[in-house]
């Protein structure tokens, strides 16, 4: 469940940044993820932490869940 300091808060994501957790929403691992986006393996799980820290949340999951609460994927 999102904080209401979460859920106040702007979205402050890259194009890039949307487009790694629109697939991970369609249930892509990292693998698929980087070879989507022609991204190393590593870099995907890099960005998914600076996401997941620039969000506040614990986990992808819940920054899947931030990003369609706010019908951004």
């Amino acid at each position: 469940m999102l904080t209401e300091a979460q859920a106040a808060r702007p979205a402050t994501l890259t194009d890039d940044e949307l487009a790694i957790l629109a697939l991970l929403a369609d249930g892509r691992l990292t693998a698929s993820v980087a070879v989507e986006l022609h991204l190393s393996e590593r870099s995907v799980r890099h960005r998914v932490r600076v996401i997941c820290e620039r969000l506040d949340v614990g986990t992808p999951i819940e920054a899947v869940v931030w990003a369609v609460r706010r019908g951004l994927v």
